[in-house]
C-alpha cells in the first residue's frame, strides 16, 4: 500500500491517442508535495504518512500547526492530508513527491467534495419518478408523496429520502485512468470526470478494486529520482564514444606517419640517382 497524492483540480479538456480517438480529461495540479510527518506502529499503533501541498503564511497558522511544521522542519502548507501506508513504504520527512508517482494506464480512485447544488427537490435530489402529470393531481406533479405512517408510530424515520440539501458532500469516484504525467510541471491528467468544481482539493490513490500490473516507483514517486536513473545510463554511453575517438585516431595517425617515412626515403633515392 503506497501513499496518495494532493493535487487541485484545474478542469476539463481533451487528449488525442495514437488511433486519433479523443479522450476526455480532467487535469489535476500538483504543487510542491511533500511528506510533513510520519505515524509508525511502534510508536502510534499504525503505518500512516502525512502530506502537505501549497504554500500559506505563517501568520495564517494555528500555534499548533505552527509548531507541528518547525518540529519536522517544513515549510507550511496550505492543504494536509493523511494517507495509510505499509510499514516499508514510509518516507522521510521533506521529501518532495512529483507526478511520475502515478504510472501511465495505472487505475486510481480520486476523492473530493461534490458541487453544491443548494436545496433540491425530490425528484433531482434523488431521482424520483414523480406523482401522475394527467388529470387528478392537484398541482403535485414533482412532490415526493407521503413520508410518514398513520398515529402509529406517527413520526418521520430518520434517513428518509426527501427535498433537502443536495452535493457540497464528500464523493469517491474509483478506477480512473491515469492517461498522462508531467513531472516536470506537476500535472497529471485522468480520464473521465473527478468530483469537485474547479480549483478545488483531491485526493488521488492507487485504485482498491483494480491493482496495476505496472512497475510502480516505491515507495514513491520522490523528486530527482528521474534525473538519477538517466545520468547513469548517459555515463557509460559517453565513455564508450570517447574510447571509439580514440580508437579510431591512433591508427590513422600512425599509417600517415609511415607515409611520410616511405615518401622521404623515395625522395632520398632520387636524389642520389641523380647525382650519379
Amino acid at each position: 500500500m503506497r501513499t496518495g497524492l494532493i493535487c487541485k483540480k484545474l478542469g476539463m479538456s481533451r487528449l488525442f491517442s495514437e488511433e486519433g480517438s479523443h479522450v476526455p480529461v480532467t487535469i489535476l495540479h500538483l504543487d510542491k508535495c511533500q511528506v510533513i510527518s510520519s505515524m509508525t506502529e511502534e510508536k502510534n499503533g499504525y503505518s500512516a504518512v502525512q502530506i502537505g501541498v501549497g504554500e500559506i503564511k505563517e501568520k495564517k497558522l494555528t500555534k499548533p500547526m505552527k509548531g507541528h511544521f518547525d518540529r519536522n522542519k517544513v515549510t507550511p502548507k496550505l492543504k494536509v492530508s493523511e494517507f495509510r501506508v505499509s510499514p516499508e513504504n514510509i518516507i522521510d520527512n521533506g521529501t518532495e513527491i512529483v507526478a511520475s508517482h502515478f504510472v501511465k494506464g495505472q487505475f486510481v480512485d480520486a476523492t473530493g467534495i461534490s458541487i453544491g447544488k443548494g436545496f433540491a427537490g425530490a425528484m433531482k435530489r434523488h431521482n424520483f419518478g414523480g406523482l401522475r402529470a394527467s388529470h387528478g393531481v392537484s398541482i403535485s406533479h414533482r412532490s415526493h408523496g407521503s413520508t410518514g405512517q398513520c398515529q402509529d408510530p406517527g413520526k418521520v424515520f430518520k434517513g428518509k429520502k426527501m427535498a433537502g440539501h443536495m452535493g457540497s458532500s464528500k464523493v469517491t469516484t474509483q478506477n480512473l485512468m491515469v492517461i498522462k504525467t508531467d513531472s516536470e510541471n506537476g500535472y497529471i491528467f485522468v480520464k473521465g470526470a473527478v468530483p469537485g468544481p474547479k480549483g478545488s482539493w483531491v485526493t488521488l490513490s492507487d485504485s482498491i478494486k483494480i491493482k496495476s500490473t505496472d512497475n510502480l516507483p516505491l515507495p514513491a514517486g520522490i523528486k530527482g529520482h528521474d534525473l538519477e536513473e538517466v545520468s547513469q545510463e548517459e555515463t557509460p554511453q559517453e565513455e564508450v564514444s570517447q574510447e571509439e575517438v580514440s580508437q579510431e585516431e591512433t591508427p590513422q595517425e600512425e599509417v600517415s606517419q609511415e607515409e611520410i617515412s616511405q615518401e622521404n626515403n623515395e625522395d632520398k633515392d632520387n636524389g642520389d640517382k641523380d647525382e650519379s
